[in-house]
């Protein structure tokens, strides 16, 4: 696999137009931090790390649906990084996802981050996805 972020999101993004409830992928430290924004950010109901019968990390995500309108709280992902073409930005370049309701995650010198945290440290960083 040459981008496993990429496939990651599209896993997530395929779940929440199958309506599917719970979507499972394969677990990295990358995939975790990712998921643990999500969850922060109120954008995914619960997660769950695991391993799978062969001892190989597992990612198992509970999407969250709005039980009214019958609506994901995910409109949409977007890769921006990729291995092809890396995008990195500075502090002074830093992305507005939605005009500020949604979020770019990035990985950065001090860790996987939200956009709005690498405002409040002072840090650029590889832009990895947009979640609105």
């Amino acid at each position: 696999m040459t981008d496993p972020i990429s496939d990651f999101l599209t896993r997530i993004r395929n779940a929440v137009k199958a309506n599917h409830k719970v979507v499972e992928a394969p677990g990295s430290k990358i995939k975790q931090a990712i998921t643990k924004i999500l969850f922060e950010q109120g954008y995914i109901l619960a997660y769950k790390f695991d391993n799978n019968e062969q001892g190989h990390p597992i990612i198992k995500i509970a999407l969250k649906w709005d039980a009214a309108s019958k609506v994901n709280a995910i409109k949409g992902l977007k890769r921006v990084s990729r291995p092809g073409l890396r995008q990195y930005v500075s502090v002074a370049d830093m992305p507005r996802v939605q005009n500020g309701l949604g979020i770019a995650i990035l990985s950065t010198s001090k860790g996987i981050m939200t956009d709005a945290a690498a405002r409040k440290e002072n840090v650029g960083g590889e832009v990895l996805c947009y979640i609105y």
